[in-house]
């Protein structure tokens, strides 16, 4: 069986890790190469980097902070935010990403997530889904992007079947509705989601506790959960996490 993962995530916003509830109301919650060392140390399986405003704002991604935070971490590191293409990839892998995630370039033109599954591998391609509860799609949760600011209409169960149709390798799922509430992840969603592709699915929103990343990685089939203010904020450590996992048979890297 394959070991379940524990991902922290450093959403930046101006070169500094901010946190906010339901994609609004961010507050600072670090330095990311302070964080990114801290949590590498402490036995994260991967770290994930977005650089939430790159899209919405529609400029680069931040090379210099993804490559001050690579520097400090031997971990797999996977960064997104304001990569639209191939270049762009090529940009953050050559300064020390392991993998990209793309997620409002591959909606707005989904032929970029084949072209960089054809150029990397879909091994170094992630495909990041921000879902929300609507009343627009058939399954009841509809695809946003532009960091959560615009809605797209698409179903987001037809979605992450078309990413992996086009060659993703993982999908990065985020509840909406849940994250920054510490109130435990959209179970319903990941399942749906898990059940309906046949690559790893990392769940994202709403870790409050230990038990809702238990619940997640079980009742939702997620094969990651990833998380952030329980972390950034000395909440729990990683290390008590896959204790806490651990000791309920769930099968962690210790």
């Amino acid at each position: 069986m394959l070991a379940k993962r524990i991902i922290p995530c450093l959403d930046v916003d101006g070169g500094k890790v901010v946190k906010g509830r339901r994609f609004v109301d961010l507050r600072y919650a670090g330095d990311p190469a302070v964080l990114a060392a801290m949590y590498s140390e402490q036995g994260a399986d991967e770290l994930v980097f977005l650089d939430i405003t790159a899209s919405s704002q529609k400029r680069d991604i931040l090379v210099q902070v993804v490559k001050q935070v690579a520097e400090v971490i031997n971990i797999p590191f996977t960064v997104g935010g304001g990569i639209r293409t191939v270049d762009d990839a090529d940009l953050v892998l050559r300064n020390g990403a392991d993998k990209v995630s793309v997620n409002t370039a591959a909606v707005k033109n989904p032929a970029t997530v084949k072209r960089l599954a054809e150029t990397y591998g879909s091994q170094c391609v992630v495909v990041a889904v921000d879902a929300k509860k609507t009343n627009a799609t058939s399954s009841g949760y509809e695809v946003f992007v532009y960091g959560g600011s615009s809605a797209t209409g698409l179903d987001a169960l037809g979605w992450v079947k078309r990413a992996a149709e086009l060659g993703a390798g993982e999908i990065l799922l985020t509840s909406m509705d849940m994250d920054g509430t510490k109130n435990g992840y959209d179970i319903e969603l990941t399942r749906r989601v898990a059940e309906s592709v046949d690559i790893p699915v990392i769940a994202s929103g709403g870790a409050g506790k230990p038990e809702h990343i238990h619940e997640v990685l079980t009742a939702g089939k997620a094969d990651a959960a990833l998380a952030a203010s329980i972390f950034h904020y000395g909440e729990y450590s990683i290390a008590e996490v896959k204790r806490f996992l651990r000791e309920r048979d769930v099968v962690v890297r210790m």
